[in-house]
């Protein structure tokens, strides 16, 4: 068990996307991974992550959950010094899961001057000797995959499910998006839920794919393969929340038919708003809030000298909506090359579209939508680019739904 208190709080964080420092050199190699990387920072994650604990370090919850993709593209020596970042807490359990970029990912590599090179991957058995500290908090280990639980309170148990489709030896291809469970692993997580219903324990389940589809234009590879049993099963026990990640945006559905969870993903920690979550639980009663990360106040004074790292957020969003425009007014440029002016407009408009979904702040009232919907650029923009008609309708929400604050009561 962590901690006695009834009322505690832990953290999630997702896709943290660490490659180390030690595996590149800044070079020309490593700059044009950056450029391609759909807008995740890969300089400074070293020094983001390091701040991120002394705050944690500062604040003191009881544990820091991360679900998945902790590693760029699974360098072994990224997840042992994500490892050696966290391992100054104190009074902080971290909390690991794999993701699907992490265990035996053929695109592992480390780049030198005008080349890259393979990287050391990770095996399932390295993955439990990196993150030894946390599955000695386990009251479970699952024998068949990556999974375990960990009381966290006197009233709830966490479940940690690995969700991640992966080999038995290294890949020299690209890693599954799609992931799954398995049978084995659901007669495990089963004998979990019924050991919490023992125990009078409630359970917050914990996965890198997702339960529900967060965007009914793009989910294919995103929720698990086998969700039918998987909420069945949640279902059957009477579980009412699940973290996940993947998709990279913040977000949260409510309860899906006849499955009582809510689930909450957590945005991509390594752009947009470097988000994490405060969960704060109490015997009758679990809240969410979504918060970013102000890394400024946690910066030593060297770093405070970096333009960059000062203006951090910035810096994130710009490399994000560049990244989000660019391919789009490549294409246009090609049909309009003598109009630079409505390209530029189209690629904004997409971006800050794509923005808003991705850091869950797509609320927007009925009029303003029909406003956008019927400006020029809009149309112009679905008219040279019908494949992402479908995709566009689905970035905003005109209801009252909230994808940074949720609060279940028990």
């Amino acid at each position: 068990m962590l901690t006695q208190d009834k009322k505690t709080s832990f953290w999630v964080i997702s896709d943290t996307h660490l490659i180390a420092d030690s595996l590149h050199d800044d070079g020309q190699a490593f700059s044009q991974m950056q450029k391609t990387s759909q807008g995740k920072d890969l300089y400074y994650q070293e020094t983001a992550l390091s701040a991120f604990v002394r705050m944690a370090e500062e604040k003191k919850p009881a544990a820091i959950i991360v679900t998945g993709d902790v590693t760029f593209n699974g360098e072994r020596v990224s997840a042992e010094r994500f490892a050696e970042i966290f391992k100054p807490l104190t009074k902080t359990k971290l909390l690991v899961l794999p993701g699907n970029h992490d265990i035996y990912d053929g695109w592992a590599r480390e780049f030198h001057g005008k080349k890259q090179y393979y990287a050391g991957q990770i095996s399932p058995r390295m993955w439990r000797n990196i993150f030894r500290t946390s599955y000695e908090t386990a009251v479970s280990v699952d024998s068949s995959s990556l999974a375990y639980s960990v009381q966290l309170n006197p009233d709830y148990l966490l479940i940690l499910a690995d969700s991640n489709d992966y080999g038995k030896e290294e890949s020299a291809t690209a890693p599954a998006t799609a992931g799954f469970l398995g049978k084995e692993q659901r007669k495990s997580i089963k004998e979990q839920l019924q050991y919490a219903s023992q125990h009078n324990l409630r359970v917050i389940f914990c996965m890198h794919h997702n339960l529900y589809a967060h965007n009914p234009a793009v989910n294919k590879g995103y929720v698990v393969d086998d969700y039918r049993e998987l909420r069945k099963l949640l279902a059957q026990y009477n579980v009412k929340l699940v973290f996940s990640g993947h998709i990279h945006a913040q977000n949260i559905m409510p309860p899906q038919n006849s499955c009582p969870a809510m689930e909450v993903v957590t945005a991509i920690f390594c752009s947009n708003d470097q988000v994490y979550g405060v969960v704060k639980v109490s015997p009758k009663e679990i809240s969410y809030t979504c918060h970013h990360f102000k890394m400024r106040d946690y910066l030593t004074d060297k770093e405070k000298l970096n333009w960059t790292l000062t203006h951090f957020h910035d810096y994130l969003e710009n490399i994000q909506l560049g990244t989000i425009s660019a391919e789009l007014m490549q294409k246009d440029l090609y049909r309009n090359h003598d109009d630079l002016t409505s390209v530029r407009q189209m690629g904004r408009l997409f971006g800050e579209m794509n923005y808003h979904f991705f850091t869950g702040k797509n609320h927007i009232n009925f009029d303003e939508l029909q406003k956008l919907k019927k400006s020029e650029i809009y149309q112009r923009l679905i008219s040279e680019n019908p494949q992402y008609e479908l995709y566009l309708q689905t970035l905003y929400d005109t209801s009252a739904h909230d994808n940074l604050h949720v609060k279940i009561k028990y």
